[in-house]
């Protein structure tokens, strides 16, 4: 039997949103790290994982690569997924 696709929706306080999907495999959260470069312009790395421990594992190694790649700082975020059955409106 075929598993059932649904669309995952991250939505991050400062109002992104980023949908994924259609998909078939367990996501539960997605994950962005948005990174000032020394020359004041921004680098974003984002992902999705099937677990809140995972996600938070990703934090981890963010002072080395701060440190690595010269960022002035960074943040990052975690949300939950939301699932859904049809694709999101367009905004």
């Amino acid at each position: 039997m075929a598993k059932r696709r649904q669309y995952l929706t991250a939505r991050l306080p400062d109002g992104y949103v980023k949908t994924i999907g259609p998909t078939a495999r367990p996501f539960t959260h997605y994950w962005r790290v948005v990174a000032t470069l020394a020359n004041g312009r921004t680098e974003v790395f984002w992902g999705h994982t099937g677990s809140l421990a995972e996600a938070k594992r990703k934090r981890a190694p963010l002072a080395d690569a701060a440190r690595q790649r010269g960022w002035r700082d960074h943040a990052f975020e975690i949300v939950e997924l939301e699932r859904s059955d049809t694709p999101p409106e367009p905004a």
